[in-house]
């Protein structure tokens, strides 16, 4: 997709050389013109008012003001002006990172370190470049959504917007499909505040367990497991090589890892594998990765669950899901944040239901034996 309106960005950070860094692989994209920069959150605030950016690159942590701070001003005062974050590879770092999520930035970039700068550009481009197409086609649709609400149409559940009226019907299965033993989901850009948003609705004891790949790097998905498990009513944890699947628990792909279902070779059930086998569809973790096994060991008593992010990960391994009769369910467009993985899924036909965010929880429940 080229951006046909130039892209207005502000790049804040109090380091000079991430400024410029930052600044130079951002020039080097189609339809990119960086506007300003800026080396605290107050005068990045003076900045926004100033060159009225679409976007900032906004370093967390400041002197003055950080990039929190600044992510809860803009909230209130330019809601329309996007963030991405530039986080550090730390605990802390992390941390602060999924609160900027909650307070609205539209993504993040691990800050690259350890090469030269010739090596960080490349690196910052090749990550801004998706990022920047997608926050581009969310403006264009939520400009849609609020222009043509009434233009949309009913899909399989909820709603699905104009762009989406090419899309099989749903598959359907002339057979009766078992319960689900267990549930196993996809997702990306948006996920950590969407996770927290559904998974505090599973009930404790639903009696199956969960599986995750959300794509995120080393550190952040500990992270992630542990802010989701003070959220919720089952546990949630950043699984570990070799431990025995249980229900009422969930567990997230370490970052920078693959993750997968093997038999316990000691007792009956499964256990989960952690791998260091290579990316998929550039994704470590990978969604296909994960439900390619799920679709081996679980076949039709499983329920796939595809949510916002870019790109079309996890679409093969729904595939393989569907074809050993699991039961499919994906996030609808107007309330994912990136409608790329839920995409070619709800095109091929191969989801059963369709439904926004607030309801995703509800129809995993009526696929699992309790509930």
């Amino acid at each position: 997709m080229q951006i046909e309106t130039d892209l207005r960005v502000l790049v804040v950070d109090d380091t000079i050389l991430y400024r410029k860094v930052v600044a130079d692989a951002l020039s080097e994209l189609p339809g990119v013109v960086v506007v300003g920069s800026a080396h605290n959150g107050k005068i990045a605030l003076e900045k926004i008012a100033e060159l009225e950016p679409d976007l900032l690159t906004l370093d967390i942590e400041m002197p003055v003001m950080d990039g929190l701070e600044v992510l809860r001003r803009m909230t209130k005062d330019t809601p329309q002006v996007g963030a991405i974050m530039l986080s550090a590879y730390t605990r802390e770092g992390s941390e602060m990172t999924l609160k900027a999520l909650e307070l609205g930035a539209f993504d993040f970039i691990p800050k690259p370190h350890t090469k030269s700068l010739q090596e960080n550009r490349a690196e910052l481009k090749k990550a801004l470049s998706p990022m920047i197409k997608a926050f581009v086609r969310l403006r264009e649709v939520r400009r849609i959504l609020r222009g043509e609400q009434k233009n949309s149409y009913q899909g399989v559940t909820g709603t699905i917007p104009a762009e989406s009226r090419k899309a099989k019907k749903p598959f359907s299965s002339p057979q009766p499909r078992p319960r689900s033993r267990i549930v196993t989901i996809g997702i990306s850009t948006g996920g950590p505040v969407a996770l927290a948003r559904f998974l505090p609705e599973i009930p404790a004891d639903m009696g199956v367990p969960l599986l995750i790949a959300q794509h995120m790097p080393p550190v952040f998905t500990e992270s992630l497991a542990r802010n989701l498990d003070q959220r919720c009513a089952i546990t949630v944890k950043e699984a570990a090589d070799g431990e025995k699947i249980l229900p009422n628990t969930a567990y997230i792909a370490p970052g920078g890892k693959q993750m997968k279902i093997a038999d316990d070779v000691f007792q009956n059930g499964k256990i989960i594998r952690i791998t260091g086998d290579p990316p998929e569809n550039g994704c470590k973790p990978s969604a296909d990765y994960l439900f390619r096994s799920v679709a081996e060991h679980f076949g039709g008593s499983a329920t796939g669950v595809i949510m916002t992010g870019m790109g079309s990960d996890g679409t093969l391994g729904l595939q393989q899901m569907k074809e050993k009769g699991a039961f499919i369910i994906a996030q609808d467009e107007a309330s994912s944040v990136v409608y790329g993985m839920a995409k070619k899924p709800v095109e091929m036909g191969i989801v059963d239901r369709v439904v926004p965010l607030d309801q995703i929880a509800a129809q995993i429940r009526r696929t699992v034996p309790k509930c």
